[in-house]
Parts: structure tokens; sequence; C-alpha cells
């Protein structure tokens, strides 16, 4: 028998008493003014109110806890009884309630007065009272994660995998023979996610394994960048004792020049298939059958070149040590051939071609003695597969050096193309472009025009998580590639209307819906939405039976009205807010696409989205008053939820049981795909207090460093710090998630925290929109500009340049220089476009009050930002702080 008192301070006139997992033994008042009977009671004081509850636990161990529910009244909530606890008691003041023991007699102002008493604080509130996050900080307290690079030439599924010594690997496979992975420098053709298997291997994957200097040791001496910090053009540096050992490697074809026009890529359908999870209607399976059979390969494949140099820094002669290419560590028959440096399965099938000091190489391992001062260079040419040895002697003759400037200059021209980002801090300006090659890197399809892949790592496109890239390359104005890739998902849609291409995810067609409507609010593209208007409306009508099926009155507040279905990889088919919030989003950005196309249509689908909307918002209503309330850390209590309308509370808190576990941590269906996502989808306001519970029990329960576990990308919470003005939260999450996701020399993102599924573009996608966000963000007919910099950003002699950035209000630039006591400000937006209203935040570093505004605006002090309302498309200003 569990017995505990309810204390309120000014008690609901009615409710009832619930429990699960047990019975009801007894209960009555003990403070107020009205009777109590069976489980309902009525109180007639509009005074405080005492409840003695005795419940008995019914279920067996492992089955669930008791959770007790105060239902039908104003402030509804639930607790587990083997929660309440008499000397930290359940305290929620929003709702002027206190759960205890029944043996505690303290009133509740007596209760109040004793938890403030201890002066404690939630995460967020010490959060705020620390210094702002930096790289710094967050990359000291966070692992160091190195990550496989992949290289290639944009469009073209054939691409390569890299990684030297002691680094780790993807973890889908190791060598059959020779050990592990660990022990050598390696490169592994590829086909976006498949790995390519040869005939001499009975099909299965070829990696080719090499090795400078002279092994693994007990120092690690490797350092990685990419060019310019930017570009897909790797250099590594290995430091063995004197000798230096400078290596640098790319991606091009075997003869023709790489160039914007001289890229073929490779059919989307083809591509698609390469990538895992896909998923193929019969038609499509069957017109990439046809494809398969005509791509035989005919023309030039690509090559991994790499070139390295072994310097003598001593002042005595040292020798240096190379290992040519050899396949799976000795695992496939091959010969090598000293004469032509050729590495070969079979006379007309050569898979290596490598040079020492500009001459064919003569043995598979040399040591070569290096005067001090001088170099020996060592090169080999990687065909993504084997050649003819016609085409490995002209691949012989390339020069190195012409093929690495001409490489350079094909993706220079890529990001001179669109918008740019200058920022106060290298890393992340080289982050941004990095990114944006990466992602561009994976997206496949044919040039120069028609459908693209836009892939995600190893995965082929999913609605949900192509999205954020798509959404990147239309902010810095790339938005013919973006169109190209929103393509994928209308060409392959099902006749059903349904959009599905990854793992049996239902949600891609609301996620789709809503990243088409980002499109158009970007460019406005009327043209292309009347174009593909008819495929938008057969989704619409998809959506719409969907719902229509759940509208039933056994699902009043338990999913009416909402979609059922999976969401992602574990096989949960429920009632999820997520998924049911990218619906509701998906045909609300539909209505806004056709408002003037068809102004009546477009009010009936924003009619039925406001219809979901409601639903959705009923359904979670009542989830939040059925699920469990958690303790925070400056003694108060809040309601949880669950991820679907089928449960009661966070699943790792397990109120029915279950085995949750999964993807690297027992918080991954909640954190990650739970209900802070009806927040991002506009469903929960970020400003409501349903938005402070769920930021603050996810930040307490579920987060690390205000991170989420094993997928963090998958959180929306920096966006709601954002929206809310909380900065320092923001930077907190921001810098602790890619610190330790993210390659820290090649900026390349892993999936996960356990080291699964490299060159992730949907994390780093995130990553981009996250310092999009940071940069500039829409708000109504506002633009928020600089809404989540460091105030670090704004130091003496600092700048931000935004360039032809784009945005809702089409595009804009923004110049700001720091000059210690003076900020100057250069803005000037699209007049045909621009935002009725623009605020500007520029935090001073040492949080300085101003003084003087020259030039227009209004100075707000409190949110540290210049105002302008009918705004005019320029402004020029002057802001002073106090000396």
């Amino acid at each position: 028998m569990k017995r505990v008192r309810v204390v309120w301070k000014k008690g609901p006139a009615a409710g009832r008493i619930e429990v699960m997992n047990g019975s009801l033994h007894s209960f009555g008042i003990e403070t107020g003014d009205g009777i109590a009977e069976i489980e309902e009671w009525k109180d007639h004081s509009a005074g405080p109110l005492t409840l003695v509850v005795s419940i008995e636990p019914l279920y067996a161990p492992g089955e669930g806890k008791l959770l007790v529910s105060i239902v039908d009244c104003a402030c509804p909530f639930s607790f587990f009884a083997e929660d309440v606890h008499e000397a930290y008691p359940i305290y929620m003041p929003d709702y002027g309630v206190a759960v205890t023991s029944a043996a505690d007699f303290r009133s509740y102002e007596e209760l109040e007065a004793d938890i403030k008493r201890r002066g404690l604080r939630t995460n967020l509130q010490k959060l705020a009272e620390e210094p702002e996050e930096s790289f710094e900080a967050a990359s000291a307290a966070t692992k160091d994660q190195p990550c496989p690079i992949w290289q290639g030439v944009s469009r073209d599924t054939r691409i390569f995998e890299s990684q030297v010594r002691g680094r780790p690997s993807n973890n889908f496979w190791e060598p059959p023979i020779g050990g592990s992975a660990l022990q050598w420098d390696w490169v592994q053709p590829r086909q976006h996610a498949t790995e390519v298997g040869l005939p001499e291997s009975g099909g299965k994957p070829v990696r080719y394994y090499y090795m400078v200097g002279r092994g693994m040791g007990c120092t690690d001496g490797v350092v990685r960048k990419l060019e310019e910090g930017t570009l897909p053009i790797l250099h590594t540096e290995i430091t063995d004792d004197e000798m230096v050992y400078t290596a640098v490697s790319f991606v091009s074809y075997e003869s023709r020049p790489l160039t914007s026009g001289s890229v073929d890529g490779t059919h989307y359908l083809l591509a698609d298939g390469y990538g895992f999870g896909h998923m193929f209607t019969e038609a499509q399976a069957e017109e990439r059958e046809i494809l398969l059979q005509g791509a035989a390969i005919s023309g030039e494949t690509t090559v991994y070149y790499c070139r390295i140099t072994a310097a003598n820094t001593g002042s005595v002669p040292r020798y240096a040590w190379f290992k040519n290419l050899i396949p799976n560590a000795g695992g496939i028959p091959y010969t090598f051939e000293g004469s032509t440096g050729f590495a070969h399965y079979s006379d007309d099938r050569v898979f290596g071609v490598s040079k020492l000091n500009g001459r064919p190489l003569q043995t598979e391992e040399s040591a070569v003695l290096v005067m001090p001062g001088e170099e020996a260079c060592f090169e080999f040419y990687l065909p993504h597969e084997p050649v003819s040895r016609e085409r490995a002697l002209r691949l012989s003759e390339q020069n190195f050096r012409e093929r690495h400037t001409e490489c350079r200059a094909f993706w220079e021209d890529k990001l001179s193309r669109g918008a740019q980002i200058r920022l106060p801090e290298p890393r992340i300006e080289q982050m941004l472009r990095a990114g944006l090659l990466h992602t561009d890197l994976i997206f496949y399809g044919q040039e120069p025009e028609g459908t693209l892949v836009p892939a995600i790592g190893i995965y082929t496109a999913i609605g949900s998580e192509s999205s954020p890239i798509i959404q990147f390359m239309n902010a810095m104005g790339w938005s013919d590639t973006a169109r190209r890739g929103l393509s994928f998902f209308l060409d392959k849609q099902h006749e059903s209307g349904l959009m599905q291409n990854f793992g049996g995810y239902m949600l891609e067609t609301g996620a789709a819906l809503w990243c088409i409507g980002e499109y158009y609010r970007y460019t406005r593209d009327l043209e292309w939405i009347r174009e593909i208007q008819p495929k938008l409306l057969k989704s619409y009508a998809f959506l719409m039976d969907w719902r229509k099926r759940n509208e039933t009155e056994n699902l009043r507040g338990r999913g009416y009205g909402m979609l059922e279905g999976k969401t992602a990889d574990p096989e949960d088919p429920f009632h999820s807010f997520m998924l049911s919030g990218y619906a509701y989003i998906g045909l609300s950005r539909l209505a806004e696409m056709l408002t003037e196309l068809d102004a009546e249509l477009s009010g009936q689908i924003h009619a039925d989205a406001e219809g979901l909307k409601a639903d959705i918002r009923a359904s979670f209503d009542e989830a939040v008053a059925r699920s469990p309330v958690v303790p925070l850390g400056d003694g108060t209590w809040v309601p949880t939820a669950p991820p679907w309308t089928e449960s009661r509370g966070p699943l790792s808190l397990y109120t029915e049981g279950g085995n949750w576990y999964t993807h690297g941590s027992f918080m991954s269906r909640d954190s990650m795909l739970g209900p802070m996502y009806l927040l991002f989808q506009e469903v929960i306001d970020p400003r409501e207090r349903a938005a402070d519970y769920l930021i603050h029990y996810h930040n307490e329960l579920m987060f690390t460093r205000n991170v989420a576990f094993s997928q963090p990308y998958y959180s929306t919470h920096p966006w709601v710090h954002l929206k809310r003005g909380e900065v320092k939260a923001f930077l907190k999450a921001y810098y602790n998630t890619f610190a330790a996701l993210a390659d820290r020399e090649t900026y390349t993102f892993w999936e996960h925290y356990y080291q699964v599924s490299p060159h992730k573009t949907h994390e780093e996608g995130w990553f981009l929109m996250q310092t999009r966000w940071m940069l500039y963000m829409e708000e109504g007919t506002t633009l928020k500009l600089l809404p989540g910099i460091p105030r670090d950003w704004l130091k003496q002699g600092k700048r931000i340049e935004l360039q032809d950035v784009h945005s809702y209000f089409g595009q804009f630039s923004l110049r700001v220089k720091s000059e210690g006591s003076r900020i100057t400000v250069s803005l000037n937006c699209d007049s045909s476009r621009g935002p009725a209203t623009v605020q500007l935040r520029l935090p001073h570093p040492e949080g300085k009050r101003v003084v003087r505004l020259s030039g227009g605006g209004v100075y707000l002090p409190d949110e540290e930002s210049v105002r302008w309302d009918d705004f005019g498309g320029e402004a020029e200003i002057e802001l002073y702080f106090e000396e």
C-alpha cells in the first residue's frame, strides 16, 4: 500500500483519480470543502485543497510502474507513486500543486518555501550563468573522433573512401586477410554506399592498402587537413622522426580534364540503388535493371591520385620507406610489374600505376636514402575499376601537379557560384564551405540537368534527412541544385501519392512537401510549383485519406485524425507526433504555395492542415496529462510526453515496461523521434508553457552538455533555443555537438557517436542550417540577423560578412565590423521582397552599454539589437559603446 498527500495552493473545483498498474484503495479530502466518492471529488472552497490517496500496486515486476493520474481538472498531471518522497516532494509551481508522503503535513506554502530555500538551479539556469561556449571549451570536454574521408568529382557515384593508420574506419567491413585495417593506410573504391567487388575477389569488396614511413609506432604524428580548409583535396602529414611524409590526394578522371562541363554523372535511379535502404516500386526496379544493362563501363573512370613526398628535415642522410598498393592486404592474387610500375590482376586488368621520383616504381617495397634538405616522391594512381594496359599507359603519362591544379579550380568554381560568408572564426567559415562541397559531392545524377539524388552518407535520399541539405543549398543560392534534388521525391512518387524511398519510413511525404515549401519561400518559383502541382495534390489526397482512416471515436485523445506508421529505423508503427507533425507542416506549406495558383483550394488545404494541427495538439495535451512528471535541478517537477499517443510518458522511464534501448542510447526514441519535433513543426509555439517543459526535461534527462545522445542532430532543440532567445543554451549545443561528431581536421561528420556511417551529410546539413540560423532566421515578416552569434565574434578588429545569402525575403548582404567601442554595419536587402522589419543583434563582447546609435533604427537594450520597422531595403549605421 502506498499513501500520498496531494496538496494544492488553490484546488481545482473537481477532478478524478486514475491508477495504472494498480488500484485506488481509498482517498479523501483533508483540506477543503467538498466531497470525495469512488474516484472523483468536488470542492466548493475555492481555496487550498489537500487529498490523501491510498493506492495498491497490482502489477508484476517488469510489467510497468504504478502511475497515478489527476485528471478532468484545470491542470491534469500524473506521477509515479514510487517517486513520491518526503525529502524531495513533487513540486509543480506552475500548477500550484505538490505531492508528498502521507506522513508529511506541510502546507503547499511550507513545501514551496523549503524547496526555494535550497537555492537550486536547473541545468539551463546554470548554463545561463556560465561563459558562452566555444569550440576550444567544447573540444576539451568532448571526444575527438577522426572519420574516413570521401572524395569524388560530384554527381558520379564512383567515389573513394580513405583513411590513415590508427584512425577509425567504417565498421561495416574489415579485410579478410592481413589483420585490422588500423595497421595500414588504405583507399577503397565505392559505388556510393556499395563497396566495389571484383571477379578476382569473388564479388567481395576490395580495399587497397599501402604504407609510408617505418610503420606503426608509439607516436601518432598524423595531421590531416583539406586544401584551404575547404576543398575535397586531402593533405596528410606523417612525421616519422626526421622524415616528414606529406601526401596530397584527390579524385579526377584518367586523362580528360575535370571541368564543370566534363562531368557526366550517374543516372539518379542507378545512384539510388547504390545507397543503403533504397526502395523501388516495381516499375522503378524494372527501369533500373534496364539502365544497369546499358551502363557497361565506357569512356573514362574516376581515378584516385595520390602523391607522397618524403622530406629529410635532419642533418644526415635518412631512409624513406614506401609500400605499394596491395588489394585486401594480400587477400587477392595479383602481379606487380617493375618495368612499368603497374599492379594488375591480369595483363589487361591494371588496378594501380605507381611512380618513384617520376619514374615507374620498380619494387613493391622501397627504402630510399634521402639527403638532408632533399625529398623523395612516391605517387600512385588508382582507377576506380581495373583498366586495360593501353589505358594504364595513358594514365601513367598524367602530370600530378597539373591534375591537382585542375581539380582545385573545379571545386573553387563551384564555391564561387553562390553566396559568400566570411566569419571571425576560421573553423566555422571553413566548415560551411567544406560542408557545401561535401553535400554536393554525393548529390548524384546526370549533368548538366535532370533529377539528382540528395544522398545522405551511405544512405539514399530520405524526405526528412535530405531536407537540411537542400535548404542550406537554397540559403547559399544553389537553387537549381536544390530543385533538382527535390525532383527526386516527385519522380519517385507512388501512384497513390506516397513518397517513400528508404527503409519503410512513412514520414517522407509530409517532410518532402515541407521542404518543397521551403524552396518556394526562398525562390518564389511559381512556375515550377505550377508544373508539379498535380503531384503535390496527389500527395495531399494521400495524406487526407490516411488521416481519415484515423478519424474514429476510439482514438479521441489517443491519435484521432493523426497518422500512424514507422518514422525511423525502429519498427514502431504508432501514432507518432513526429510523423503527424511533418504531415501538418507539409500541408501548411502546400497551402502557402498554392495561394496564387488556386486561392480556393489553398484555403481548403489550409483548413485541413489546421484541423490536423488541432487533433495533434489535442492528443499531445492528453498525453501530457497522462505522462509522469519528472524532477528538475531546481527542485521543481514538470510534465513529460511520449513519442506517440499509444504510450504514457517517455519510453525511457518504462511506465509500461518494454525494451527501448536502440542506436546506442536508452533515450533514442524519446529525444530523437519524440514530441520536441512539434515545436519545430509549428504545432507548439516555442515560447509557450508546454515548450518550457519539453526543453527543460529533455535537457536534464536526455542530454549531456545540452546535446542529445547517439544521433544528436535528430534533436531540434538548438532551433528552439534561438527562437526563445536563449543564446548561451544554443551555443552550448552547437559547439559540443559538432566538436564530438565531426572530424576536427577534415570536417567530415559521423552519423553516430559510436563511429558508424561516415560522410553523413544529414548531420552535416543540420550543422550548416544551425549556423545559418545563428547568422539569420526569419520570424513572420521579420528578418532576424545574427541572433545566435558568440560575443567573441565582435571583438576588436573582427568582421562578419554575408554576401548574397538567400532568405525567405530574397537575397541580402550584411557587413559588420567591430572597432572596439564602435561597430559599423552595412545592410542591403532585396527591395522587391524585403522584410517589413529587420532586427540586428550586436552583442558587445564585454557586455558594454550602448551610448549612441547613428544612421537610423531603434536600439533595444534588453535584446542588444537594432530594429528597423518599415525597413526600406538599405541601412548604414554606427553603434557606439561606453569606453
